[in-house]
């Protein structure tokens, strides 16, 4: 690979001003959400036989809403449909006559289990619903912080090499993917920056180079650059030219419908501070 690169960075700068390395909420892997969900109905199946001589068969059904409750507020729509839907199969195999069978021979049983399935559905969907928009505002908040923390090393006239680093963590930080950035300078083609874990070959240094030349959004694994995971969009002003790269493939949530608003946002920062 041509050029120098700096070290990859996980902030911006010492300063917690910069606000660019607070730590990626845990998210548990999608295998693991739906097999909890069953975990969690089977739990709710023991509670059940617990209980059963307590209180009636029918009411043994809100006990099978809990972890349909559980599972859309912690997993969303999906664990909680398997969960909604898990949660009658137990509740007429086990708590309804004929026993161990999924046939329902009271009609009582089957208001029951088609309630438990009603109930479930809609608390699901409101829990879920909840979820989502939470999650949406806690990641509009993180990627404001993000540009924030970018734009106070940039007001603050830090050094060219601590700003690259920080536009950089800021593209990390904004999409939880991967992130590298590339400067020409002086006839050099270079990287300066990444962020994220970032693993860079000679097909992303490639396709950058063609997005700089081109000064057109190049996407990962397109022709003709189609060995490249990173998506590249240049940025060209006096004194500045460089390529902003994600790699969507890696990241640890789904790809924004238009990631170029928040790419040229950081563009723009690095634009105005590299060519003072």
């Amino acid at each position: 690979m041509s050029g120098s690169s700096i070290t990859e960075t996980t902030s911006a700068a010492p300063s917690p001003e910069a606000g660019l390395h607070s730590p990626a909420p845990g998210r548990v892997p999608l295998v693991a959400q739906y097999g909890l969900s069953l975990v969690f109905v089977a739990l709710a199946t023991v509670l059940a036989f617990v209980v059963q001589n307590l209180i009636a068969a029918p009411n043994l059904t809100l006990i099978f809403v809990l972890p349909v409750v559980i599972c859309a507020t912690g997993f969303g729509w999906g664990p909680a449909l398997l969960a909604a839907f898990s949660g009658v199969l137990a509740f007429d195999f086990f708590f309804t006559q004929p026993y161990y069978s999924f046939r329902i021979a009271s009609p009582s049983d089957l208001w029951a289990a088609g309630l438990l399935l009603v109930i479930a559905g809609i608390v699901s969907s409101v829990a879920a619903e909840g979820r989502r928009r939470a999650v949406e505002a806690r990641q509009a908040a993180e990627q404001a912080q993000a540009l924030q923390g970018l734009a106070h090393v940039v007001i603050k006239g830090w050094p060219e090499g601590e700003i690259l680093k920080a536009a950089a963590s800021a593209l990390n930080r904004i999409f939880r993917a991967p992130a590298v950035i590339f400067l020409e300078r002086d006839g050099r083609f270079m990287e300066v920056a990444r962020a994220g874990g970032a693993t860079i070959t000679e097909a992303e240094e490639e396709a950058a180079r063609g997005s700089l030349s081109t000064q057109v959004h190049t996407q990962a694994a397109a022709y003709p650059y189609d060995r490249s995971q990173f998506d590249f969009w240049p940025v060209a002003s006096a004194g500045c030219r460089c390529v902003l790269g994600v790699d969507f493939s890696r990241a640890e949530r789904e790809r924004p419908a238009e990631p170029q608003r928040f790419v040229e946002v950081v563009g723009g920062y690095l634009a105005a501070a590299l060519t003072k």
